[in-house]
């Protein structure tokens, strides 16, 4: 039987009794129409918390609020403030009390934690209840624009590509969604960045690659801390699994408040693309870890020669200077480049075999081998991969397609035509040469065992 009954506005006193952490306090006598500013300040009174000012009080009955501090009160529930000119009553006409009381829950939550929740961004993995975007689209809608590279760049070769990108979950290193490293979805982004970057593209479709997966590594991984300590401390910044089967990139800083710089994570990925033929740190390693180096910048370099915005991406810049490479490619840095660039193929092909050797000669020393063993591989591979790209160009006039150095990709009917009419291009030969020599490697290898 329910035992509650209406209670008008004119009716005896009722008792309220107040509820917080465990404790309870009861107040007898009160005024029906007592406001919610009076029942705050009685609920203060009854439950002294110190620092009174620095707290804020909310009371809720029956899982409503019915009063709270100021910096509490939202839109939705503006007639609840305790300290509005026309008070509210705490208990409205219409609301039923039961004959036992009123039990009424205090919450009291800092003021400065209040501010500090309120700053945190959203998480846009969370869809509020009041959103009707559909929550198919919550992830497409962070996704950036396929034309960060420009209109000219919006997706891999069809067939030579990475399948899948995985970035790591901010919860797998320990992190929470309100901390200052970047979310998962902003690990995503620079990812796709990464695979549709013109000179990495090149590199995949000319050496006929195709990786499963490519991955952002775990910065707390424990495979990567073991190998750390077996390096003798030096820092892994990724690894090639099965030979491309999945390759890891770590894309952010060790202290995680943000991402390393993008052309040391792409030089990272050339790295990792060039154990896909060998495994060891050896002369072929860094012959073919420096070709595949110079045919990058190259490919920025042909995209700046470019006419019709080719070579530009997001903002108008170049994409070398997106990829932050302009002074790996141009003597003075891209300092004084306006429209299209002064300099000649040769005097960008010198720079740029110039930049890759001073670069190996930095990272070989690590590894105890003079950088003079593969310097002419990479300078001789600059002149063929100059001269194959100067009889592309003469092709694509010839073939009708009236593209500029570094211009759009033939069409396959083309492409067919021009494949039977020429000889191995220099990276068809520079691949040859790696197979060969990581065949014959492991067949010495065999013999010895043997």
């Amino acid at each position: 039987k329910d035992t509650r009954v209406p209670v008008n506005m004119d009716a005896a006193p009722i008792t309220i009794k107040l509820s917080y952490k465990g404790k309870s306090a009861t107040l007898t006598d009160i005024p029906r129409r007592i406001s919610s500013r009076d029942l705050l300040a009685m609920a203060r009174s009854s439950f002294p918390l110190g620092d009174v000012d620095g707290t804020l009080f909310k009371l809720l009955f029956k899982g409503k609020i019915i009063a709270q501090d100021d910096a509490a009160v939202t839109t939705t529930n503006a007639n609840t403030n305790a300290n509005n000119d026309d008070p509210q009553p705490a208990f409205p006409e219409g609301i039923t009390i039961p004959n036992g009381g009123a039990k009424v829950i205090l919450m009291a939550t800092s003021s400065q934690r209040v501010q500090t929740l309120n700053s945190l961004r959203s998480d846009p993995t969370l869809r509020g209840f009041d959103d009707p975007t559909p929550t198919t689209s919550t992830a497409a809608a962070t996704r950036p624009p396929h034309n960060y590279w420009g209109p000219l760049h919006t997706a891999q070769n069809p067939t030579h590509k990475f399948r899948t990108l995985a970035e790591c979950p901010i919860a797998s290193f320990g992190t929470r969604p309100g901390s200052s490293t970047p979310h998962a979805f902003e690990a995503r982004r620079l990812l796709e960045r990464m695979v549709l970057d013109p000179g990495i593209v090149a590199i995949l479709t000319s050496r006929k690659l195709f990786v499963n997966t490519l991955g952002e590594m775990d910065p707390i991984d424990d495979r990567v801390m073991l190998k750390t300590q077996h390096g003798g401390g030096k820092c892994l910044l990724g690894y090639n699994t099965n030979r491309g089967l999945r390759i890891d990139v770590k894309l952010r800083t060790e202290d995680l408040r943000g991402f390393r710089p993008y052309e040391e994570l792409i030089g990272t990925l050339i790295h990792e693309l060039s154990h896909n033929w060998v495994g060891e740190h050896d002369v072929l390693f860094w012959t073919n870890y420096g070709q595949m180096r110079v045919e990058y910048l190259w490919r920025h370099g042909c995209l700046m020669k470019m006419m019709g915005g080719g070579g530009r991406g997001e903002g108008g810049r170049w994409t070398a200077d997106l990829a932050g490479v302009l002074d790996m490619i141009l003597p003075d840095g891209g300092k004084s480049v306006k429209g299209v660039v002064s300099y000649d193929e040769t005097e960008i092909m010198n720079h740029i075999c110039r930049s890759v050797i001073a670069e190996l000669a930095r990272e070989m020393a690590q590894h105890g081998i003079p950088v003079q063993v593969v310097a002419p591989a990479i300078v001789r591979f600059g002149k063929e991969l100059m001269e194959e790209t100067r009889k592309k160009k003469e092709v694509d006039f010839e073939l009708g397609g009236g593209h500029r150095l570094g211009g759009l990709t033939l069409d396959s009917s083309s492409e067919q035509l021009q494949q039977q009419q020429r000889p191995l291009t220099a990276r068809e030969k520079a691949l040859e040469a790696a197979e060969r020599r990581a065949r014959e490697a492991e067949e010495k290898k065999k013999q010895s065992r043997e």
